[in-house]
């Protein structure tokens, strides 16, 4: 049995252009990322709520984001939270943030920047050289490509 699940999947806006600095040899970016949901509430009015998320990234991922993410660009993550403490003029200071493993960018942008062009979305895609999608095969298929599911 699993001891626990830390994951967190959040796709909204940055707040903000991606910080970055080094540490060691290890880059490292930070970022805020708005959430927003729209409700009605008891008088039956529409309203919109908005929660801001940090966001820290690490290594090549921290790079990727600091290059190609910009404040107001559309994002999806996915990552984990945690917390941390110091000390700050004697009183204990306390944060927490989503500590990033995988990202797509939903923004294009224009082909002739270099970069990504409209519907690339993931990081993963630039280093990639084959289309960021590709149509399945046509054709009838061959006898060992064939599943056995009944329906």
């Amino acid at each position: 049995m699993a001891k626990g699940v830390n994951k967190v999947i959040l796709l909204g806006r940055l707040g903000g252009e991606p910080e970055s600095r080094q540490a060691g040899s290890t880059t490292v970016a930070n970022f805020t990322v708005a959430t927003s949901e729209k409700f009605k509430n008891q008088q039956g009015e529409w309203q919109e709520r908005t929660e801001w998320h940090r966001v820290v990234a690490w290594g090549r991922l921290a790079e990727i984001c600091k290059e190609y993410l910009h404040k107001g660009s559309q994002v999806y993550v996915e990552g984990r939270l945690q917390t941390r403490s110091w000390e700050k003029e004697g009183a204990k200071q306390y944060t927490t943030e989503i500590v990033i493993t995988e990202m797509q960018m939903l923004d294009g942008k224009p082909s002739g920047q270099g970069g990504y062009n409209e519907g690339t979305t993931s990081y993963e895609r630039q280093q990639s050289s084959a289309p960021p999608f590709s149509a399945p095969p046509s054709g009838p298929l061959l006898e060992n490509e064939k599943d056995d599911l009944p329906f």
